[in-house]
């Protein structure tokens, strides 16, 4: 554990002066499924504090009566809540100006004592302290499902300097931060700039109203399959690029978090080699990722979650955005039968209809997909060094070297 030149204080000892500052959402019969109503008081969950967004997001409600027996559970702007399920140890503070919420049995309340500490410090020092970390990942380990109790929540160490150091050091983190937001934000923006590049090329592929003739994907396939199992075995540090469904975006292929194997020898192997030009599309769990492997990215193979289709009487960018488009998501859908076949098979990628959007149609788009798709990696990158520079900005802060 990296040591701090600030004192260590347990985060229950921070907590405001009142009964149950430190809090979790109702459980089993407070709440039940039936209570549940279309509009009224909002129930915030994990959702809310992952997208730091409280009213507008979330359709679970109950009523104001239902409320008067768990107003023990009630939220309020400043209060900090913390995600104990699922995706565990994320937070948020609750802004001012959110509308009367209880919190549900996912999320912890903790209502700092603003006399000791400064809530976007203590929501900083949770989010990115060495020492905090280092206690969740060991205490979460440990509990049943991977999830927190309010006991690991009291226990984090907190390294904490004066209040008037704590609000400095917030205000430093909350600059970076919104520089680190704001690169975030324009790879957004050129993401949503393709799409709409894309539907003013082609038009809504639901409704098609340039009124394109519609075909089987299977009339310009040339080639499909599916990555082999069982390669966890040629797994090592190095050697062939093994893509995972990980690494399949939406119309767009994810060289991060790479898995490198050393691949066999033969035509089992040959057969999942992916070249140029292949579309690859995730065929389990999370289905319709697409991507295309536009240039070279040397030795590669799939994993069994992944198919390459490969298509010579059409543009694979083209192809690969069809499917990422909401007409082609909206098919991948209603092929896995809403999880009763949980997956794609060949016949089902075949029937894929698409738009037969003229070839030098398809071209254009490709082309102006590469030129934007060269900005997007030149801001991932300088993202991926604006958060680079953030971690080590904070790991300093919480050592006391800021």
């Amino acid at each position: 554990m990296i040591k701090s030149k600030f004192q260590i204080i347990p985060l229950e000892n921070l907590a405001a002066k009142e009964k149950s500052a430190i809090k979790i959402g109702p459980f089993g019969s407070q709440l039940k499924k039936s209570e549940l109503v279309s509009s009224g008081i909002h129930i915030i969950g994990i959702e809310n504090v992952i997208n730091e967004n409280f009213d507008g997001l979330g359709d679970r409600f109950i009523t104001n009566a239902k409320f008067q027996t768990l107003k023990s559970v009630a939220v309020k702007p400043g209060d900090i809540l913390i995600t104990m399920m699922g995706t565990i140890g994320e937070l948020a503070v609750v802004p001012e100006g959110t509308s009367t919420s209880i919190m549900d049995s996912h999320l912890l309340r903790f209502r700092p004592n603003t006399a000791l500490c400064d809530r976007k410090y203590i929501s900083w020092a949770i989010k990115c302290s060495s020492a905090v970390k280092q206690s969740l990942d060991k205490n979460a380990r440990g509990a049943i499902m991977s999830g927190l109790n309010s006991e690991i929540i009291r226990s984090l160490p907190i390294p904490l300097p004066p209040l008037t150091e704590q609000k400095r050091i917030a205000a430093i983190l909350d600059k970076a931060d919104d520089i680190r937001r704001k690169r975030l934000q324009a790879i957004q923006l050129v993401e949503e700039f393709l799409k709409s590049i894309f539907l003013d090329m082609f038009g809504d592929p639901v409704t098609n109203p340039k009124g394109f003739k519609i075909k089987r994907l299977d009339n310009v396939l040339d080639y499909i399959t599916s990555g082999s199992r069982g390669w966890a075995r040629y797994y090592s540090d190095s050697g062939a690029k093994f893509l995972r469904i990980q690494n399949v975006g939406r119309n767009e292929i994810l060289l991060t978090d790479l898995a490198h194997v050393n691949a066999p020898k033969g035509a089992e192997a040959e057969r999942t080699r992916v070249k140029s030009g292949d579309i690859l599309l995730s065929i389990t769990a999370d289905l319709g990722r697409t991507g295309v492997i536009y240039q070279d990215i040397g030795e590669a193979y799939i994993n069994q979650h992944l198919a390459i289709l490969r298509v010579s009487s059409a543009e694979p960018i083209y192809i690969s955005a069809f499917l990422a488009s909401k007409g082609g998501q909206l098919q991948i859908k209603k092929l896995d039968r809403q999880g009763v076949k949980s997956g794609l098979n060949f016949d089902d990628i075949r029937s894929l209809e698409i738009l037969d959007a003229p070839a030098e149609l398809q071209r254009k788009f490709a082309a102006i997909w590469k030129k934007v798709q060269k900005h997007k990696v030149r801001l991932i990158e300088f993202s991926l060094l604006t958060d680079l520079n953030f971690r080590a900005l904070s790991s300093s802060a919480f050592r006391g070297d800021l």
